[in-house]
């Protein structure tokens, strides 16, 4: 257990599932160790347990990858959606002062996707939403998702890009030879990676930014490698560039990222000096990541106390207006 003197500790990458929607993922997105799947579907006292064990204060839940973005039926979707954000508001309500929410949303629906966004918001006091991969193979700046976007901007809430498994036409052109040996290759080794920041970087080309200049975004496991790109990026990108903000602006004024599985003291500080300590927030992703090793290093990161506190909980508390 930390001592006391410690900073006040908020994750906000850490997740639970709900079995019906599991149901209706493909075979290589559902299969779990029963350890893993016992703890997604805690939201209770191992959960907790664990938390203290680790000297997390407070964790935002959000539904595991790929929650209800490949569900081709929209209907289902958003029936699904709705069931995973009562269930998370109900384990909220049962432990107020431990857990807070993010929304699933029924992205092959983006409308109904925007309502739940809100129901999330001003009902069950949900502190924004999580999106995983793409929706049915498409990337999520396209403008048929702008609604979702205008309703995070109204009710002043970010919106987190989470990876989900690429899609089996990328899996083919570039992991084949090693996926079936290497499975994690696809995952967080590198092809969640490449899907995320592929999605961010888009987002920026979109310009869903100018037309909803208050949207909010997070991106875990420090910013899926975007910010240590940033600077390559913006360099190259101004040969093309015809808008007001450059790119490195535009990324700078609204994403924020998190540790969430990315405990590097090097790969922390290139993030800092890249984007700011005020955009960084404190992440385990939990349960595919453990608590201990990350709260152990949060302890020691090279910061000095005021700004480990706003790595632990100040950011996130400010962002999410918890």
């Amino acid at each position: 257990i930390r001592m006391s003197s410690k900073p006040f500790v908020i994750a906000l990458e850490e997740h639970f599932q709900v079995p019906d929607v599991v149901a209706t993922y493909p075979p290589l997105d559902a299969s779990r160790a029963p350890a893993l799947t016992q703890r997604l579907e805690d939201v209770g006292a191992l959960r907790l347990k664990e938390m203290d064990e680790a000297g997390i204060d407070l964790q935002v839940i959000s539904h595991s990858a790929p929650a209800v973005q490949k569900i081709a039926d929209a209907e289902t979707a958003v029936r699904l959606a709705k069931l995973a954000n009562d269930r998370l508001a109900d384990a909220v309500r049962a432990h107020p002062d431990r857990f807070a929410g993010f929304a699933t949303l029924p992205t092959p629906n983006p409308g109904a996707a925007a309502d739940e966004l809100e129901r999330a918001v001003t009902q069950l006091g949900f502190k924004g939403a999580m999106i995983h991969g793409l929706t049915n193979g498409h990337f999520h700046d396209e403008k048929q998702f702008w609604p979702i976007y205008e309703r995070a901007e109204k009710l002043d809430v970010p919106i987190y890009f989470h990876p989900a498994l690429p899609s089996t036409a990328v899996v083919d052109a570039y992991y084949k030879e090693y996926a079936a040996e290497i499975p994690v290759l696809l995952r967080a080794a590198w092809g969640f990676t490449v899907e995320t920041a592929t999605q961010g970087l888009r987002m920026v080309l979109s310009g869903v930014f100018d037309k909803y200049p208050g949207l909010k975004v997070i991106m875990g496991h420090l910013g899926e490698g975007l910010p240590f790109y940033q600077w390559r990026v913006d360099h190259t990108l101004r040969r093309d560039w015809k808008r007001s903000r450059t790119w490195r602006e535009v990324f700078s004024q609204h994403f924020y990222v998190t540790t969430s599985g990315f405990w590097s003291d090097p790969a922390l500080l290139c993030v800092i000096q890249e984007i700011g300590l005020d955009r960084v927030m404190f992440s385990v992703d939990y349960p595919f990541e453990m608590n201990q090793p990350a709260t152990e290093w949060l302890d020691r990161v090279p910061l000095c106390a005021e700004d480990r506190a706003k790595l632990a909980s100040g950011n996130a508390r400010r962002l999410l207006k918890l």
